[in-house]
């Protein structure tokens, strides 16, 4: 009989050696890393079975955890391997069979320069408040570039920082700030309970992993209102679409109220994807939205589809348009053109650029 602790253990010594961003298990497939982007299978390790997914089911969760995979069919989880490497981990059935994708999370939390990320960033860290959301598809980078937001808060500022996750994902230490980290389900019921609360702690940064319910979205906004900085995420591609898809997740008799909340307390909107460079491995390309006078009117009067322009014309008040920042890439010989359009959301200005 296979020893699950000790395979498990193989099988992240490969992820981390190889680089891999991603592990995924599954009955009926060798083990399967995603390198760079690209999904390899280990044609080295045995076809699994249904018995191996359990056993590793059973290293990676907690009884408590398993009962509730087992009756909600999915889980969000934790999995720390030693010191070595931390993961995020998602268990989910298919075809009645138990399958688990976990992605790595670096040690090292990176900054904005490490990341190939625009210094303009750094500015909403030095923030006193407002409200700054990271977007993008899935597998994005997005919490990442959260996290090395917070760490240059940690590094530079005296503020108390709270962090709601599911599950917590980059570990921080207190340097000139103290971070508590809160896992829903494990520190807090959810997300709501643990928003409400917030409040009652002195809290000065707030990070939301991310908003799944318009109850977060009210609370993030009101708390960005009174007098905190807030960072969070959604699986939106641009700014406009952000703020639209904000708006319409209330019922429409509170859509006006949280409009004008939202025109005075977001501070910005960064859109990321990463583009596979040239030279291997994965680099970013993106677009910057900074809240303006412009930007407030237009999310005010239900013009959110001008925003586009206003981003493609702000490069003097720190702007960045993301055909801009895909063209810039294609010429410093980062990625391919083909790359770049295959992310562009208008090819046609890009075309222009390139």
């Amino acid at each position: 009989m296979m020893d699950y602790k000790q395979k498990l253990s193989q099988l992240v010594e490969v992820v981390v050696s190889q680089g891999a961003s991603d592990l995924h298990l599954g009955v009926g497939i060798q083990p399967v890393i995603r390198v760079s982007g690209a999904l390899t299978p280990l044609l080295s390790e045995a076809v699994l079975i249904k018995e191996d997914i359990e056993g590793f089911v059973q290293e990676l969760l907690s009884p408590e955890h398993k009962k509730r995979f087992l009756e909600k069919q999915e889980i969000d989880f934790s999995y720390a391997h030693g010191d070595t490497a931390r993961f995020r981990g998602n268990g989910y059935f298919e075809r009645g069979h138990m399958a688990v994708a976990l992605r790595l999370i670096p040690k090292a939390i990176l900054s904005i320069a490490e990341l190939n990320l625009p210094r303009a960033l750094e500015s909403f860290a030095a923030r006193e408040q407002g409200f700054f959301l990271v977007v993008g598809p899935v597998g994005q980078g997005k919490t990442t570039t959260l996290a090395a937001l917070i760490e240059k808060i940690n590094q530079e500022r005296t503020e108390h920082i709270i962090t709601i996750e599911d599950p917590i994902e980059y570990l921080f230490e207190n340097k000139k700030s103290l971070i508590d980290q809160r896992e829903v389900r494990v520190d807090t019921a959810d997300f709501v309970a643990a928003l409400q609360s917030v409040f009652r702690q002195d809290v000065d940064v707030l990070m939301i992993g991310e908003m799944r319910t318009p109850e977060t979205m009210a609370t993030a906004v009101t708390a960005a209102e009174t007098g905190h900085l807030v960072f969070s995420t959604l699986h939106t591609n641009n700014a406009s679409q952000t703020i639209d898809r904000i708006i319409d997740s209330f019922p429409p008799g509170q859509q006006e109220q949280i409009r004008i909340q939202l025109s005075g307390s977001l501070a910005g909107v960064f859109s990321q994807r990463l583009v596979p460079r040239i030279s291997g491995g994965l680099i970013p390309a993106y677009e910057l939205m900074i809240s303006n006078a412009a930007v407030a009117n237009l999310i005010r009067e239900k013009r959110t589809h001008e925003i586009q322009t206003v981003i493609e014309t702000g490069a003097e008040d720190g702007m960045i348009d993301m055909n801009r920042s895909l063209a810039d890439l294609v010429r410093g010989g980062e990625i391919t053109a083909e790359s770049a359009y295959a992310r562009s959301w208008n090819p046609k200005t890009l075309e222009r650029l390139l």
